[in-house]
């Protein structure tokens, strides 16, 4: 497949969006999003699914609308800590108590400003499960995303960790994932547009995105309308579109894949997706404490071929698309920063990751403890509902480079949680961590 003096890079565009401070929550199966859960954090989702880019005054709605609802925080929320501690035990009493009338506070929806789950600790004998790890007080930044006051990074979301522990069924069974490509009808109608081009000309970047057609997000392991699904496509779509130079890398030494392009490559179909990357996860003699250890998130990739229209994987890669995902992963904690949405895919995983561990090793019944409203998928309390994702239109950039050739990028995410659960390691320092973060005074929901 050629084109004069042409390179074509395709992909699908979705983006992020937020959750409103007291519209968090779909009480008894009621949607409560209203507009703002429609157009929140750089993406309109029409009814049947379509993505679109929401224009600027929804976004300034959005981040009105967030400082409009938020309460001032408690100054021991607000400090910047290394290790924040919040009990499974208090916070399953106070979603307990929730009802459609009662908004659950804002340290409750964001658990209490953790950015991230680093430590699982026991206490049987206070019948308690402690999740840790560093945290500060919260802000909403310029595109109406929920970060720390001082660090810029995502704070933890509890929708989010309700799902995390309602699917682990899921996660066992068939894993956690998302996956955004075109279709066999556009990749085949893509190439007969291409062998009708012989040089560039305006109309060729409408031909293919036309011949192409929208291109399918494909959701599995948890519900399609829930927010942690949207954080899966929204960080596959961020990953793309700096890798196709679709839009600036907002990391210095992070380029695009197409400028590490300088001959024609020998594979046309580079696949993204990132994965989890733990470390054996560290525990303590007794079982009463466990550390998550490593970076959390990796690139991968994986060159694919096409046949009829049919996409294969070749189980090889090529150095530049390998260069680039090794590179990717190496910013990956700048990029948590610089793209919150990355940061709010490392806390998913993070989430993912210890609810796989709590059901593996059956640590609930370790610690006396039950939280059955935080772990029904019929409980009262409900994650809020969005129009689901299901396509989102191709957008092809066109790159001069005197070659012949045009080339279209697929990725996603995977989270494997249970195989991170699988791997442990005996580190007897994770026991003396525990001892230091147990609460002075059981029945505390933070400290």
């Amino acid at each position: 497949m050629k084109m004069n003096r042409i390179v074509a890079l395709t992909l699908a565009l979705v983006a992020a969006a937020s959750l409103l401070p007291g519209e968090a929550w779909a009480q008894n199966g009621n949607n409560n999003n209203g507009f703002f859960g429609q157009a929140v954090g750089g993406v309109f989702i029409s009814p049947d699914g379509l993505l679109s880019m929401p224009i600027t005054r929804d976004i300034t709605a959005s981040r009105e609308a967030y400082h409009k609802a938020m309460k001032p925080q408690a100054d021991a929320l607000k400090n910047k800590v290394g290790m924040r501690m919040i009990s499974l035990r208090a916070l399953e009493e106070a979603v307990a108590k929730s009802d459609d009338k009662n908004a659950l506070p804002e340290e409750i929806l964001f658990l209490a400003g953790i950015q991230r789950i680093e430590y699982v600790f026991l206490y049987p004998e206070q019948n308690d499960i402690v999740l840790a790890g560093p945290g500060e007080g919260w802000k909403v930044d310029a595109n109406a995303n929920i970060v720390g006051i001082t660090t810029g990074r995502p704070v933890l979301r509890l929708e989010d960790l309700l799902l995390a522990l309602r699917t682990t069924e899921n996660a066992r069974n068939g894993g956690i994932s998302v996956s955004i490509d075109p279709t066999e009808e556009g990749r085949l109608a893509l190439d007969r547009a291409a062998a009708s081009f012989v040089k560039f000309t305006p109309e060729v970047p409408v031909a293919f995105e036309k011949a192409m057609g929208p291109q399918m997000i494909s959701i599995n392991g948890v519900p399609k309308t829930s927010h942690l699904a949207r954080t899966l496509v929204a960080s596959d779509y961020k990953m793309k579109r700096i890798a196709m130079k679709l839009e600036p890398s907002p990391v210095k030494g992070l380029g695009s894949y197409v400028d590490m392009i300088k001959s024609q490559p020998k594979n046309m179909m580079p696949r993204w997706w990132m994965a989890c990357d733990y470390e054996p996860m560290a525990k303590s003699a007794d079982g009463l404490a466990w550390q998550l250890r490593g970076k959390g998130v990796k690139v991968m990739t994986e060159d694919e071929v096409i046949a009829a229209g049919k996409v294969a994987g070749t189980g090889k890669t090529s150095d530049a698309a390998q260069k680039w995902a090794d590179n990717m992963t190496a910013k990956y904690d700048e990029l948590s920063v610089a793209e919150p949405i990355f940061g709010e895919l490392r806390n998913v995983m993070d989430l993912c990751v210890i609810s796989a561990l709590i059901a593996k090793e059956n640590l609930l019944a370790k610690a006396n403890l039950e939280i059955p409203t935080i772990l029904a998928s019929d409980s009262k309390v409900q994650p809020s509902e969005w129009h689901a994702p299901t396509q989102v239109a191709t957008q092809c950039s066109v790159v001069h480079r005197g070659s012949k050739y045009f080339i279209t990028a697929s990725g996603g995410v995977e989270i494997n949680s249970w195989a991170i659960a699988d791997k442990t390691q005996e580190v007897p320092a994770v026991g003396e961590t525990r001892q230091k973060a147990a609460a002075k005074n059981a029945g505390s929901l933070y400290w």
